[in-house]
């Protein structure tokens, strides 16, 4: 971080508050200099803040009680993905003997684990299994922590919820992500916010098909994704957003399943943005009866 004194210096200002305001790393001449210190480095990001501060990509700094509601959602993630583990190292244990312990829940997995583990493995898996319960238990706990901040400090959460396949997890995810829907002119920056859009390297004649940019919060996308899973599974209601995927999905071609479940993950950010902005309530077949509406 360059001190924000250097840079308020070469800028004329008296009493700066830069801290954390900007991100020198967007400038490449900067970063990759041979003669690199804070001096330099100030004088050149105050000439282009004095030509054009966008250049710097402005950030907004979370608020400290949105931050500390965050972490309890991604303490729930690192416990989540423990367990997963931890399950999977059970069943490769099992599997490396020449058994196979039967399908389960995740959350019931203990309980079905046990009785089929062979008898040489009972005492090795047995501190295992132990952790999973232990871990369980606290997923369960603060599970009912994040249904209570959805129903008493985030009320906006219940909107985005309307949307079959999002539960009280995504949407505080999202809310707490975003923090003002407002922050957006429009519905459609928001896939792009979280990396959900193509990448472009555009020169000439040249436009080569790129992968989705996987910019911003790491952990929300991951849950939409998710989300895009069960809209496209077997188990997933009729909807707009259900029938745009398997349309893509139909197409065939190389990884046709994948593009579908980004192009439906990007496109329930976009939705679940109208929603929280506009407050309306949802239709899951809107757009099929706009068009039925059409036809006749």
């Amino acid at each position: 971080m360059i001190p924000a004194c250097y840079v308020a210096a070469y800028l004329g200002i008296t009493k700066p508050d830069l801290r954390g305001s900007q991100q020198p790393r967007k400038l490449r001449f900067i970063y990759q200099s041979r003669g690199k210190t804070d001096r330099v480095d100030a004088r050149a990001l105050a000439r282009v803040a004095r030509m054009d501060p966008a250049l710097l990509s402005p950030v907004e700094h979370r608020q400290e009680a949105v931050a500390q509601d965050l972490a309890l959602l991604r303490a729930r993630d690192l416990l989540v993905r423990t367990r997963v583990k931890l399950v999977g190292h059970v069943r490769g244990a099992v599997k490396a003997t020449g058994a196979r312990l039967r399908s389960s829940s995740t959350r019931g997995f203990t309980a079905a684990a046990r009785p089929d583990l062979p008898e040489e493995l009972r005492d090795t898996m047995a501190p295992v299994l132990s952790a999973i319960d232990a871990v369980s238990a606290q997923i369960c706990s603060l599970n009912r922590k994040v249904v209570d901040l959805g129903k008493t400090k985030y009320k906006e959460t219940e909107l985005l919820q309307q949307v079959p396949g999002v539960g009280a997890v995504l949407s505080l995810a999202f809310v707490l992500s975003l923090e003002r829907p407002d922050r957006f002119g429009k519905s459609r920056m928001v896939g792009a916010y979280l990396g959900l859009v193509p990448g472009r390297r555009q020169s000439g004649e040249s436009d080569p098909q790129l992968r989705i940019t996987k910019e911003g919060d790491e952990f929300l996308r991951r849950l939409l994704v998710q989300a895009a899973q069960y809209i496209l599974g077997p188990f997933g209601p009729d909807t707009d957003l259900r029938r745009f995927g398997l349309s893509l999905h139909v197409r065939g071609g190389k990884y046709a399943k994948k593009r579908a479940v980004v192009a439906v993950a990007r496109k329930l950010a976009v939705l679940l943005h109208r929603l929280w902005q506009s407050g309306e309530v949802y239709e899951p077949l809107r757009h099929a009866l706009i068009q039925t509406a059409h036809a006749a």
